[in-house]
Parts: C-alpha cells; structure tokens; sequence
C-alpha cells in the first residue's frame, strides 16, 4: 500500500510507487572501505547520511518506522558494513543487486529489487548540494524538475545565511534575470523585467501580497517559477512567482542549535528542535533572535521569531500538518538620500535618521494541510491558511542638501541657511511619512490528484478549488518640511511633533473564486504533455473610511497552459511551453480601486502571456543538474482613456511591454567533495508600443538590467576543513522610463572557510571581500566588508 511521506522539500523526498517507497541518492560509488563519521539520529536519517557519504543508492521496500533510532558510526567501514551496523537490532535487513544499489527490507523478507522503481533524489546530508529532489511550486504537485516545462530556480537559504544575508532581495540578486531594489518598507522583486513584490510572493503556496518584508527566519528554501502561473495561483504579474518554504515537523530530521555573530554588533541564534514523539507524530519547534546595527549611522534592528509545527501521519493514507509562525522585525529604518540626490563626496555610510525612527513588521500566520489517499492511486489534500502581516512605520525621508554658500546641492537653485547654521552644510527639506497597514489573506484549496491510463497513456491529473479573501487597511500621512534643518557634521535632531490624524484611512478588499485542472500525460515513454486550465472570478471592493465613498469591481476570466516534453534519454529533456497570466485592476500593484463615483474602470485585465523553450539535463551520473532556457514575455492589452474628460468611458489598447531574454544556470558536485551552484541571465526588457506617451516607445523598463548572474564554487568533504568562494554580478540599471541615468552595476566577491566533525560545523564567511562601495538600489547602498562567525551543532 502507498504511504503518505512528509511534503517534497530540500532534504528528503519520498514516493509511493508500485506499492514501495523508494529513496536513492545519485553519487560515485565508492565501494572500499572509507571514513564515516555519522552522529545518533533517527535511523533513517542516518541511512541517509551513509548513502550520501558512500555514493550508493538505497532502496525501500517499506517505510521505516519513526521510532528507531540508530547508534553514532565512526571509523573505517564499507558501505555494506556501515548499513548493517546502523541495522543492528531493527528488525531490518539490508539486501543489495550489485555493487552500487542497496535494498532495506524487514528481515523476515527479500526485496525483490527488480521490481522497484528507483527516484532520483539529492538528500538532506549533502549540505553543499542545495538541489531539491522533487518540488511542488510548478504544479502544486511533487514532480521531478525535468518534467516541468517552465524554468524553476532554487534558493537553499541556509547558504545565504551563513553569509548573513537575511532579505528575500538580497538572496534573489543572483538569480538568473531577476531583478532588486530593496527599500526598508518592501522588497521590490521583479522577474524577467516584471514587477512581482505586490502579489507575486508566496508563503507555503499562499498569497503574501501587500507592501511588506517578506521574513526569512523559518524559511527552508525558495523557489522561483518563471513566467506565468495563473493556472495555480490566479492573478499576477505574469513575470514569475516567489515561493518560500518553511521548516515543518518532519519524521527524518535531527534537532540542532546555532549561534552567530559577527560585523555590525550583529549578534544572533536558531533553535531548531525536530522530535518524533509517537510513531505516528513528530513535532518542530524553531525560533530565531538577532540583533545588530548598519554600517549607515544610526540605523539597527531587531528580530524575533517562534514557529511550532505538529505532523501526525499514520503511514498508511493519512497525514495532518499544523503550523503557526510568529515573526517580527523591528529597525530604524534605512530612508537616507536616495544615489542620485546624494553630494558628491558625502559618505554612503551617513543614513540621518531621526532617533525616533522605526518600522516594524509583523507576520502571524497559520496553516493547515491534511491529505487523504483513497488508494495508491488517489489521493485529496485540504489545505487552509490565514496570514495576518502588519508594517507600521514613523520615519523621516527625502529632503536635500544646502551647502555652506546657500546651493541646493540636487537642483544647484540658491536655499537659505537658518540664522543658527549660517556658514554651515544642512539637510533640509525632509518630510515625515507615518504608517499603519494591516494585510490578511484567507486562503483555502481542495486538491483531488490521480494518477490512471487512458488509451495506453499514463496520467497525472490534479483537479482543484481555490478561494481566498484579502484585505489591505492602511492608515497614513504625509509632511513637509518636518523637522528643522540639521547641521550634517553635528546633528542636533529637535523631537518629531505629535503624528495627527491620518490623511488617508481606506480598506480594500479581493475576492476570489475558482477552479483549476492540469494533467501531465505521458505519450510514450519519451513523449509527455503538460496541461492546464483555470477558471477564475474575482472581486475588488474598497472604501475611504474619511469621506464614507466605496465602490467594486469584478470579473472572470480564464488562464490557459500548455507544455511539451520529450525525453530522449533519462538525462535530458526538451520542452516548449506557453502560459497566460492576468492583470485585472484592482490587483496590479496594492489592492485598491477608485472609489471616485465618477471614475470609469478598465474592466479588461491586462495579460501576459510566455513562449518558452529549453533544455533540462544532468549530468556526471545525477550529480550535476543544468537548464537552459530561451523565453519571449510579453504583456498585453495594457489601456488607457484617450480624452477621459470627453469621453470616459472610452478605452483603448495604449500599447504593450516585452522581455526577450534567455537563462543558464547549473547547481550540484562536480568532482568527489566539489559542488558549484549559480547562473547567468541575458534580457531586453522594453516598452513596445505606447500609444498614451510615444516617447516611452523601444525604452528600456525602469530598474531592470541587460544581464546578471552568479557563481559559486565549494570544496567539502564530509568531515574537516571546507570552503566556500563565489561572485554576484548585477548589471547597471535604468532609474527611468526616458533612458536618462542609471544605477552602476557592481560584482560582490563572497567566501567561506569552515570546519565540520560529527555534529559540530563552524565558519567563518565575509560578503563583499573586495569592499568594493555599490548601491543595491537608488536608497540602498550595498554592505562594505562584513564577516559573520557562526557555530551549529546537531542532535
């Protein structure tokens, strides 16, 4: 009978396939005796750890209880050896085919080898080899990435926090063709030169749309699908969706501790306790604490976060997760001069902010995922969620700089020195934003997968019902001229006055209903066709809450996909594939609609829709993973009112923009103990056609580069010294539409220097190497030199 297995993930991915579970690790084999150094653990992580040090391939014929518990193994061993040492007692035996394949099977049984199906599967172990075994962001279900016709990139972020790099943006930069422009209030994503920030990140699958930052605290890996995914997740950009992966209670994971430290006064640690209590239950608990200052004067943060996590599973046909994540961040917010009103000679390290600066935000959040298997066939999963994300914020921004002779150093117009900073340099002109947003999503799908033959072909259907509920509730007001000019060598700040009321109180609300359909055929062995379909209904609401107006917008609309596969060897596989995606207003950028009862919305959504083509392979027996990708995105149907005064009800097609571009990028162990990770990407993303401005016509898309890229290189045996070495490039950005300036690229040299023996790891890892001085974006400098220690050991 087929059994239900913990959700795909970066460590550990099982399957049910003719009626056993089966695990294998792709590797050398080095069959001689070698060195093991494997702590105590559940014994079937510690299977694990053989298979992934040894470079054999392990097979199940049923699963291993959560209860049994295998001894530390050191010493010289073959693999063999190790197995049946880790076996001793467990009712268990090991059986093997040749020299490279093992079978596990209770000892009163032979496995019957020939009749397993061996999955390829990149295990937890391996800590250098970040490519997941099988993923579920591309279809909502567990696929291996070579039968996905869409590029699909992975971000293990465990590596980038061993750098210190905690943001979402700053994680993302050197993956192919995406671009960042973080600010302290949101991300600022965009993929394949289209805005994703707003509704185009995800938690766990569930929509974390609204201007926030996206926490990295619990998060276990992200993956990054490119082009269109309105099939699965209705509205978006079109340009690509952001998914983030927790960490959940599992049945194969140890528990660990890790303490930091390092540039900055940064200070910090995890707890990660993963226990399984009962055969049929295993409970997590993570939590994380830092703190730390900038290199920009002034500005420091602090961050706390608590999840606990609870998986009963009775390995038979049902499994219960339950989630809940508190996190908040809490900091003096980075809102210094942004790159092009910055002085010629100033230091990108003075920030000027107002000792009583700060934003803070806030994620609570639940989730629920129960699944249930008729038979090995079929099977239903039931997922609920609710996020609740607020960011409240008082901060000083903008203004400009008076020199000591009366010049506004930005516009090179005369200003006037107050009477007490006479001969002196000022900052003037700031003004004063302060914020209270509040943004929910309710989230639920009921998801009915099979897997049949029809006609001689096999099929993997996924039928689905979606429903969600958003709301954004934000409060604010703006000021000018907020505070007294400061004199920039001795700053003397005077108190913020009282906020007042706010200028503008509205609440906005989604809607969304539907139905989606996707089947994955295979026509022959080689030949395999991807489907899908969604029908959607959704519906925009918002009111003012000062002046009482509200008002609402709804609409259908249907989103198509369509791939096609051929594999002519197990090692590579061909795909073309076309998606749509829409862009209905109300829900292009943050929820809202005019609530002017004399506004004239475009009931039409704007699209957008992708011609893909690429290859996927591996390479080096399994080891080695590449895709390549040449793609057109082009977003359409984008309109405007042609005399809104006259006519307003009149619209029309102003135009549309387009990326062309392509994607390289390879992840895995080239040699014993050597891996590499990263990619290149090449775009040209333009506005086309322009009919309510021409000029913007054949321009270049405001803060998208040509071309960027990664790449990193890692020596690492299982146990001793490791290092680590590797480049981030960001090409140069446009600031504007009209072509005029642009952001300076830049190229961040990272390394990494490491012990690790039995469950201790130490590094000691430095971003920026080269201390080379670049901006992130226009009001973000990037970080000077900066070393982090950090410390883990396993249990």
């Amino acid at each position: 009978m087929s059994r239900f297995f913990p959700p795909a993930h970066s460590a550990i991915c099982a399957l049910a396939l003719a009626g056993a579970s089966t695990l294998s690790v792709q590797a050398h084999a080095q069959q001689a005796a070698q060195t093991f150094a494997i702590p105590a653990q559940p014994l079937s992580a510690a299977i694990q750890a053989v298979a992934q040090q040894s470079g054999i391939q392990i097979l199940y014929v049923d699963s291993i209880p959560a209860s049994l518990n295998a001894p530390a193994l050191a010493g010289q061993h073959t693999p063999r050896q190790a197995l049946e040492r880790l076996l001793q007692g467990s009712g268990l035996r090991v059986d093997s085919s040749d020299e490279r394949i093992f079978t596990i099977a209770p000892a009163r049984e032979k496995a019957a080898v020939s009749q397993l199906s061996a999955v390829h599967v990149h295990g937890q172990q391996d800590v250098f080899d970040v490519r997941p075994g099988l993923v579920t962001t591309a279809t909502r279900t567990a696929l291996n990435p070579m039968d996905i016709p869409q590029t699909l990139d992975f971000v293990d972020t465990q590596r980038a926090k061993d750098y210190g790099i905690n943001e979402l943006s700053t994680m993302l930069a050197g993956i192919p063709n995406i671009d960042t422009q973080p600010d302290m209030r949101a991300d600022s994503i965009m993929i394949r030169g289209f805005e994703a920030s707003s509704n185009d990140i995800y938690l766990d699958g569930i929509r974390a749309s609204g201007q926030i930052r996206h926490s990295t605290a619990n998060i276990e890996r992200v993956e990054v699908l490119k082009g269109p995914a309105s099939v699965l997740y209705g509205r978006g950009s079109g340009g690509g969706i952001v998914n983030q992966i927790s960490k959940q209670a599992r049945f194969d994971l140890g528990s660990s501790v890790t303490l930091r430290g390092g540039s900055w006064q940064t200070a910090g640690g995890t707890l990660d306790i993963n226990e399984v209590v009962h055969p049929n239950i295993a409970v997590r608990l993570t939590a994380d604490a830092e703190n730390g200052h900038s290199f920009r004067d002034d500005i420091r943060y602090r961050n706390r976060m608590v999840s606990p996590s609870i998986l009963f599973d009775n390995h038979d046909n049902f499994s219960w997760l339950l989630q809940y994540t508190h996190d908040e961040a809490w900091r003096v917010p980075d809102r210094g001069l942004a790159y092009d009103n910055l002085p010629s000679g100033l230091s990108i390290r003075r920030a000027f902010a107002h000792p009583d600066d700060y934003a803070e935000d806030r994620l609570r959040y639940f989730r629920s995922d129960m699944k249930y298997a008729f038979n090995d066939n079929w099977a239903l999963r039931w997922v609920v969620g609710h996020r609740k994300q607020s960011q409240n914020f008082d901060h000083l921004y903008s203004g400009f700089f008076c020199s000591a002779d009366g010049v506004n150093q930005t516009s090179g117009a005369s200003c006037s020195q107050p009477a007490a900073l006479q001969g002196r340099d000022t900052l003037q002109g700031r003004l004063r934003a302060w914020q209270q947003t509040d943004n929910t999503t309710l989230t639920t799908n009921l998801d009915l997968t099979g897997q049949f033959e029809l006609a001689g072909m096999a099929h993997d259907l996924l039928v689905g019902l979606d429903y969600s509920h958003e709301q954004r509730r934000p409060s604010l007001a703006t000021q000018r001229n907020a505070i007294a000019p400061i004199d920039i060598d001795n700053p003397v700040w005077l108190p913020k006055p009282p906020q007042g009321a706010a200028t503008q109180e509205n609440r906005h609300q989604a809607y969304a209903r539907a139905i989606y359909l996707q089947d994955l055929i295979s026509l022959t062995p080689e030949w395999k066709v991807l489907l899908g379909l969604r029908t959607e209904q959704f519906r925009f609401r918002s009111r003012n809450q000062l002046s009482g107006q509200s008002r609402a917008y709804e609409g259908t609309t249907t989103s198509p996909r369509i791939g096609l596969i051929w594999q002519p060897v197990p090692e590579h596989s061909l795909y073309v594939s076309y998606g749509k995606t829409f862009t209905p207003y109300g829900g292009s950028g943050l929820l809202s609609v005019s609530v002017d009862q004399t506004a004239v919305y475009n009931t039409d959504p704007e699209y957008t829709r992708q011609y893909e083509t690429g290859i996927k392979s591996e390479w080096l027996d399994g080891n080695l993973s590449t895709q390549l990708s040449f793609f057109q995105l082009e977003r359409y149907n984008i309109r405007y009112r042609p005399d809104s005064i006259n006519e307003p009800d009149r619209w029309e097609v102003a135009g549309k923009e387009r990326t062309q571009g392509m994607e390289l990028s390879l992840s895995g162990r080239i040699a014993p103990n050597w891996y590499v990770r990263g990619g290149i990407g090449l775009q040209s993303a333009k506005v086309v056609e322009d009919a309510s401005s021409p000029d913007r016509e054949n321009q270049y898309k405001s803060g998208t580069g040509r071309r960027n890229g990664s790449l990193f290189l890692t020596y690492a045996p299982q146990t001793g010294f490791f290092a680590e070495t590797g480049l981030t490039y960001v090409d140069a950005r446009w600031i504007d539409i009209p072509n005029t300036e642009k952001l300076p690229g830049y190229t961040r040299w990272d390394a990494m220097i490491g012990w690790r023996e039995a469950a201790w790891q130490a590094s000691l890892a430095v971003t920026n190497l080269a201390d080379r001085e670049y901006w992130r974006s226009t009001s973000m400098p990037g970080q000077p030199r900066t070393v982090l220690a950090t410390m883990t050991y396993r249990f």
